[in-house]
Order: C-alpha cells, then structure tokens, then sequence
C-alpha cells in the first residue's frame, strides 16, 4: 500500500480537506470498482459525471476522493483533494503508484490518422526478432513480452497504461510502442509518461464527431510532440502538410522521413507487387512483404525509430524484410477459383483512398475491383458521402453495408453515404444492410481473378449493433463464404 501523499507527487492540487497522511489500496475512476481503502478519482465523462458517484464510492470503502468540485456533504473520515483537472491528476496518480514505469523502459509513442497500429506492431515485432523484450499498446491487443491481453481502447485511461507498464518492467522489458490516439492525448490519458521517442505518420479526415475543427485535431497531436523531452526524439512524416507542424515547438531532436521531399529518412519505391515492395531505403535496397506506398511510409517510420532508437541501420533493413503483416491491414487471401479477396481497417476517407489506390497499381485492370464498405455509427457523420465517394470512383462495384451502426439505424447511415456517388457512378453502386449479405454478394458477383476489398472492421471480431457486440469477423466471414462458393 502506498500513502496518499506520495501519490499525490506532482498533482496540481487547490485545496485539501484531510490528511493525505493516509493509506491507499489501489485508486480508480469507476465507482462499481473501489474497495475498502481506496482513492475514487471524479471523472467527467461525456456520458455520465463521477462526481454524480462520490457519495457510492464511499460507501463502497473509498477513503479518498479526488474532485474539481467539493460536494456538498463531506464526510470526517474521508479526504477530499480539490484539482483543476481530475484526468491530468489521475494520470500522474496513476504513475506515481506503480512507480513511475515508464522511466524505467524505452516507451515510443506513435500518432497520426492512419499507421499507428502498423507502426507500433511492426516496431514490436522487429525489437523481438533483434532479441530485446518488448512490449505492445495498440488498438488490437497489449503485449508483455509473450503474453497478450485483449485491447479495448486505442489508448488505454492513464491507470490501465501505468498497470501494465509495471508488468513490463517487472518482466525486464526493454522498449515499449504505444499507439497515441487524438482521445488519448486530449484526455490527458499520457500526461506522467517518459517518452524516449514520438513518431508523426500523417493527418487526415477523422474524429471530427469528437474534435469540432480540424485545426483543434491537428493542435492536439501537436501538444504530444510539445510535451516530449529534450532527450527524445521526434520523428514525423515531412510529406505530409502537418508534418512540420507538428515539430514547431517540440524541444525534442527534430528528424523526418519522406518518400518525396529531402528526409533525415528517404525512400523510393523501386517495385510494389502482391507479393510485397522492393524498397531503397537512404542508399539501400531491401524487399519487404508488405505492399502499398502507404506500408512504405509505415516501414520507412519504423526503420527511422529503430536507428534512432540505436540499432544498427543494415540490421535494421534485415530486419524489416523479415516482417509479416499486422491482423486486419491489407490482410489477404486466394481462393481456389483464383479470387483475391482483401482485409483492411481503412475506416478514414484517406485510408480507403490509399487501399483503394494501392490495389489498382498492382492490378492489371482485366479483372474487376469489388469494394465492401460501411461507416460506423455514433461516429463522424461528414465522411460517410465522402467514403461513399471514393469507394464508387475507385473501384468497378462498390456494396455499401453496415459496419458497426452502434445505436444508429443502419440504413440511415447507408442513405447518408449514397449522398456523395457521383451520378456516374450509379450503376456501381449496390446499398445491403446486412453485412454478411453484402459479403456474400461480393463473392457472387466475382469472376476468378477478380479483386474483393472489405473496408472498414479490419481486426476487429464483432459488429456493434444497439450496444450489443455480435461476433463478426470479417477474413472468417469472406473465407467461409468462398469455400461454400467453391465446392
């Protein structure tokens, strides 16, 4: 057990009512979990409000609170710390008791709109492969080392980053990759951490449910790179109009990577087939098996990270040529018949562009290219014409489907996106709720050598619909489908 005022090292706090000369069990932001002995930190949420909670969580054995606001009944045997902001005080709460971990690792951070994931998996899994220890924050699953646990968030809240960051450093884990997301930084959900390193890939059309402008988005991936210390470096992705942004005002040292402008990390794509990209990476020449200029951005990051981070740059290229794909990105297969049929998380307007894009390259356009594609709900409604848009323009057919509606009317969703196809486009377009309907539709309509994309879900095994998640995975989904086609 740690003492309150030990963990309060670091907390901007306005005023206290009771000692801090107290013992603490664990701390937490959900009421439903505290226990005897425990801070209750009061959250306000954009559902509920945790201050609403107080009263619960004493009564549940909280002995302190941790509030921007006192409520209006205080109790003499509980203490009661007064913040500006209770989600910056939980962060450096949070790392203050489970000793400060992040200090004791190499902890990268990677944020942009699309890559985090790529880039934090593939940083992972070549630190393994160089023999290091290494640990794993990302939307698709958090690994200590060899044992996985099951992700929830992009970025995890602050206790959830510190638990396991402690796991890490107990397991003698060297360096850590963690996915950044916009929410994340916003929510202070990073305050308290040591960054060694922070990785830029890109910015595009996405979370403008939760950001109101661009601009504010933009500023907020900004904040990261402002945060970091003088120690670490920045490294960000220069052919992207934000890419300097982002580095204005970080004291951290300053490096690029770039496949069309000069670079501290330079690029050029040499071949880009099914089969994988031949790649000249500041000199020299390396095949990879990933595909797509947007993976040569993705490798070019990893490889600036890894020699940054002091590997040696012919290992590191050696390295890279050994990496397999990440679960639910440009994930494909081939049917008996011959029908390739391609799994990708593109959910932004700009990832489905660079797919899209990416597969009319490499094909010989005598076959046909058949997109499966839908927009979350509860989410970002300005991109649904937009996807719509581009799914029709690039692609032969294009099926517009559910992905996970959440607690909004499926179709509803489906009529927004048909808003943004071209009137030219009309005949490519079949609109089918369901999604496994559409799927299957896809797989009808293909002739061997044709070309099937499932945009959207990606890694992700199940469909949310009215809250409920249904199991729904989308490469066991169009496998299924392809083999009861076949026989």
């Amino acid at each position: 057990m740690s003492l309150l005022k030990d963990i309060l090292f670091k907390v901007a706090i306005e005023a206290v009512k009771g000692s801090t000369d107290v013992a603490i069990h664990k701390l937490d932001f959900d009421s439903r979990k505290i226990g005897s002995n425990d801070i209750f930190v009061a959250i306000r949420g954009s559902v509920s409000d945790g201050h609403d909670f107080i009263e619960k969580a004493i009564q549940l054995g909280a002995v302190a609170i941790v509030c921007d606001t006192f409520p209006e009944k205080i109790e003499k045997e509980v203490t009661y710390v007064l913040v500006k902001d209770t989600n910056t005080a939980m962060a450096f709460m949070a790392a203050n008791f489970f000793g400060d971990p992040s200090q004791h690792l190499k902890l990268v951070g990677i944020t942009g709109t699309n890559g985090k994931t790529t880039i934090a998996s593939l940083l992972f899994q070549l630190f393994q492969k160089a023999g290091f220890k290494v640990g794993l924050l990302s939307t698709v699953k958090i690994v200590v080392d060899t044992i996985e646990y099951k992700a929830t968030h992009t970025t995890p809240d602050s206790i959830t980053i510190n638990h396991y960051l402690k796991e890490m450093v107990d397991q003698g884990v060297e360096y850590c990759f963690m996915e950044v997301s916009s929410h994340g930084i916003h929510q202070k959900r990073t305050e308290g951490l040591h960054f060694v390193g922070g990785i830029f890939t890109n910015l595009s059309h996405d979370h403008l449910d939760y950001h109101p402008t661009f601009a504010e988005y933009r500023d907020v991936k900004k904040s990261f790179f402002d945060h970091l210390p003088k120690t670490a470096f920045a490294l960000s992705n220069i052919d992207d109009k934000n890419g300097q942004i982002v580095l204005q005002n970080t004291t951290a040292r300053k490096c690029s990577y770039a496949l069309k402008s000069y670079a501290d990390y330079k690029a050029q794509i040499l071949e880009n087939q099914l089969s994988g990209l031949l790649l000249k990476i500041n000199g020299n020449e390396v095949w990879v098996k990933l595909i797509g200029t947007f993976n040569a951005y993705n490798l070019l990051a990893i490889y600036g990270a890894a020699v940054e981070l002091g590997l040696e740059s012919l290992e590191v290229l050696r390295l890279l040529s050994d990496l397999e794909s990440v679960s639910g990105r440009f994930q494909f297969i081939v049917s008996a018949t011959n029908i390739t049929a391609i799994v990708d998380y593109a959910h932004t307007p700009d990832a489905l562009d660079n797919v899209l894009k990416t597969i009319n390259d490499i094909r010989t356009k005598n076959e046909q290219l058949i997109t499966v594609v839908g927009c979350g709900g509860n989410r970002d409604k300005t991109k649904r014409p937009i996807m719509a848009d581009i799914a029709t323009a690039l692609s032969d057919k294009a099926i517009l489907t559910s992905d996970n509606p959440r607690e909004e009317d499926p179709e509803a969703i489906i009529n927004e996106m048909e808003q943004g196809v071209a009137p030219q486009n009309y005949k490519k377009v079949l609109s089918i709720t369901d999604r496994k309907q559409a799927i299957k539709t896809a797989c009808q309509l293909a002739q061997p050598n044709d070309i099937i994309l499932i945009a959207g879900k990606g890694h992700e095994t199940y469909q949310e619909v009215k809250g409920i998640r249904h199991h729904f995975d989308d490469m066991e989904t169009i496998k299924e489908i392809l083999e009861q086609l076949n026989k």
